[in-house]
């Protein structure tokens, strides 16, 4: 990917208002992220990236935890009026696809990692959602 096109992809992020966009072309991955600054008389924290892992290991044994692995719209449903891929209490297998995330006109379909029972959607139809957002949730 060349560095123009890197560019290009920043400044529409700061345009959009977007805080993070990936991007694959080829065998080329390129991932960018950026922080919003807290408007003015707003105090910010910063927790430790570890804290939420820790927290959501001890959490998930019970549970499969499907997060977004771009920043897109979810869709339930491969057209507007069809049915919804999985719905709570669908058995799925490994493979099989879950959701659709669109992102920049490119239609991303999410799959399940492994078998389960699909125990939460934790989103909904046409919802837009970040990096790391959790999708669904599959009971082992």
């Amino acid at each position: 990917m060349k560095d123009t096109d890197i560019r290009r992809y920043a400044e529409l992020m700061k345009e959009l208002g977007l805080t993070g966009l990936e991007m694959t072309e080829g065998d080329s991955r390129v991932r960018l992220e950026r922080s919003v600054p807290a408007p003015a008389g707003e105090t910010v924290y910063a927790v430790p990236e570890t804290a939420p892992a820790v927290r959501s290991a001890a959490e998930n044994k019970d549970y499969i935890s499907v997060k977004s692995p771009i920043v897109g719209v979810f869709y339930a449903a491969p057209a507007e009026k069809a049915e919804s891929y999985v719905k709570a209490g669908d058995a799925v297998n490994k493979g099989q696809i879950l959701c659709i995330i669109e992102a920049m006109k490119l239609m991303n379909e999410i799959v399940a990692e492994d078998d389960g029972v699909i125990s939460e959607v934790c989103v909904t139809n046409g919802q837009v959602v970040e990096y790391g957002t959790e999708l669904f949730r599959i009971k082992r």
